[in-house]
C-alpha cells in the first residue's frame, strides 16, 4: 500500500459509506446472483490528463475484501486519449458494481482539474510563471484536488490557514494598514513564509519599502501594471498574479514576469472528464 492509499482510505470510506447507506447495493443485490463474475474496463471517453486512479483502486479494495483482481493501464499525470484503457477489474459483479460510481467520481473530477491546469500550464510555455491552485476547494477534497493540480503540471498553494501567513485586504482594513499588519505578521517566526496581498502600485512601494515579506500578490491588475510591479520588486519577493485570470488573460499575465500565477477556477469550477466503467 502506498502512502496516499494510507492517507486518503478514509476518505474512500467515507464516500463508500454515503453511497451503500446501511451496507447495501440493492440493485444489485437482487437482479445479480452471488459468484458472477465480470471483468469490466474503465476507459477514457475524450482526451485529458488522468488524475486519481488510486482512489478507484481502494474502492473496489474495500468492497470486495481486496478479492478483485485489478489491473492498471494508466498512472496519475499520464496523457489519455479517447477509448484508452485505464483500468481492469475482474471479479464478482455485485462488488465491482456496488463501487463504479465512487470510483468514477474520484477519477472524473480529478481528471478534469489536471486537464484544465494542463491547458493553463501549456498556455504560458516559454515564460517564467508557474500556475499554481488556491485554496478554493471542495470541502473534503482539497488534498485530493491539489494533488490533481500537480499531476496537471501546476503547483501548489498553500494547503490551509496554518501553512503560511497570507495577509489579505480584509487583515490589512483591520490591522490598521500595510505597515502595521508586516511589523506584526514578522513575530510569526523565521519559518513561517510572509505573503501580502495588494491591489495598487503604490501599496506595492509601501510594501516594498517595508521588506518584510516574502511574496506579493498582485490581485487584479492589469498586465502594464504587473510588469511594472516586476519591475519594481527586481526579484526581491516572489511576485503572483491573481484574479481575472482565463484562458483568454493568462498568456498577457505571463508575459508581464510574475512568477506565479494562481487560478481558483482549477478547483472550483471544472466539467468532469467523462470517464466510463463497461462490462467487457
Amino acid at each position: 500500500m502506498s502512502i496516499f492509499s494510507l492517507v486518503h482510505t478514509d476518505a474512500v470510506k467515507a464516500a463508500l459509506k454515503e453511497d451503500l447507506g446501511h451496507g447495501r447495493d440493492i440493485t444489485s443485490e437482487f437482479l445479480l446472483d452471488d459468484g458472477t463474475n465480470v471483468t469490466c474496463v474503465m476507459n477514457a471517453r475524450e482526451d485529458g490528463i488522468l488524475a486519481g486512479i488510486e482512489l478507484a483502486e481502494i474502492a473496489y479494495n474495500l468492497v470486495s475484501d481486496n478479492t478483485l483482481k485489478l489491473t492498471r493501464h494508466k498512472n496519475d499525470g499520464d496523457a489519455l486519449k479517447a477509448d484508452d484503457k485505464i483500468l481492469t477489474i475482474t471479479g464478482e459483479a455485485k462488488l465491482i458494481l456496488s463501487a463504479e460510481r465512487i470510483g468514477l467520481n474520484y477519477v472524473s473530477h480529478l481528471s478534469a482539474i489536471a486537464t484544465k491546469t494542463a491547458e493553463y500550464v501549456k498556455a504560458v510555455e516559454g515564460t517564467n510563471a508557474a500556475i499554481v491552485c488556491t485554496r478554493k476547494t471542495l470541502p473534503g477534497l482539497r488534498t485530493l484536488q491539489k494533488h490533481a493540480v500537480r499531476m496537471g503540471g501546476g503547483k501548489n498553494h498553500r494547503f490551509g490557514l496554518d501553512d503560511a501567513i497570507l495577509i489579505k485586504d480584509n487583515h490589512i482594513a483591520a490591522a490598521g494598514g500595510i505597515t502595521p499588519v508586516l511589523d506584526r505578521a514578522k513575530d510569526a517566526g523565521h519559518m513561517v513564509k510572509i505573503e501580502i496581498e495588494v491591489d495598487t502600485l503604490d501599496q506595492l512601494d509601501e510594501v516594498i519599502a517595508h521588506g518584510g515579506a516574502d511574496i506579493v500578490l498582485l490581485d487584479n491588475m492589469p498586465p502594464t501594471d504587473l510588469k511594472e510591479a516586476v519591475k519594481r520588486i527586481q526579484g526581491k519577493m516572489i511576485s503572483e498574479a491573481s484574479g481575472g485570470v482565463n484562458m483568454d488573460t493568462v498568456r498577457g499575465i505571463a508575459e508581464s514576469g510574475v512568477d506565479l500565477i494562481s487560478i481558483g477556477a482549477l478547483t472550483h469550477t471544472v466539467k468532469v472528464l467523462d470517464i466510463g466503467l463497461d462490462i467487457e
